[in-house]
């Protein structure tokens, strides 16, 4: 057990980083949705901190990546971030409710299972292109 966890230590880490940005994002956003903040202004604000907390956070702890040209790694980060919420996502949640629209009636639970389909997709080709696009480890020297 203790094996497979070392073997898959940076996914986990992902996953807990994954997790906590998606309950930072929610609550920010009930938080300033209770306090009389419009809900899109809210929801720009909410998703903004967790975007910038997913940035750093997968830096620091799930890649545990150094290099210092933070810039680049952000805009990288930026694009491939957007392009799977903005393009992969919605592909992928019309691929899923047109083949799941034939298997039931209900066109808000089609819609569930098509955005936890996306969203699934949409981490493994973050974590993918993170790994070797943003994060990438760092070469040893004299090796």
């Amino acid at each position: 057990m203790e094996k497979l966890l070392k073997k898959h230590e940076t996914k986990i880490r992902f996953l807990i980083v994954g997790g906590t940005n998606t309950v930072l994002d929610f609550a920010i956003l009930f938080l300033l949705t209770n306090i009389g903040v419009n809900k899109i202004v809210a929801n720009t604000i909410s998703t903004g901190v967790a975007f910038a907390f997913s940035f750093f956070a997968n830096k620091k702890f799930t890649f545990k990546n150094t290099d210092k040209n933070v810039k680049k790694q952000f805009i990288a980060f930026s694009v491939i971030t957007l392009s799977g919420l903005w393009l992969l996502q919605p592909l992928i949640i019309w691929l899923s409710t047109e083949f799941l629209s034939d298997h039931s009636s209900n066109e808000q639970f089609t819609l569930f299972i098509a955005k936890v389909i996306a969203t699934a997709a949409s981490m493994v080709w973050n974590y993918i292109l993170y790994s070797r696009l943003v994060f990438k480890a760092e070469e040893k020297v004299g090796k």
